[in-house]
């Protein structure tokens, strides 16, 4: 459906043939439109997951910098 909408259909005649209201096929266009960082295309979805995993290794950044304070204390 989102290939069909970039390709011209509207929300309102992709919503009435194959069911989803038009606020979720807007939502997939949305997350499925590539967007330029740093002159790379990347996707809402690829930034969510992008975003998921720097929080992750932000945490684990600093479990280890006190981890060493802990051990240099000793």
């Amino acid at each position: 459906m989102v290939k069909l909408h970039q390709e011209g259909r509207s929300l309102k005649s992709l919503a009435e043939e194959f069911g989803p209201s038009k606020d979720s096929i807007a939502i997939w266009v949305k997350q499925a439109t590539p967007i330029m960082i740093k002159g790379q295309s990347k996707t809402l979805k690829d930034v969510k997951q992008l975003e998921k995993r720097l929080a992750i290794l932000e945490e684990e950044n600093e479990i280890l910098k006190r981890a060493t304070i802990l051990l240099a204390k000793k």
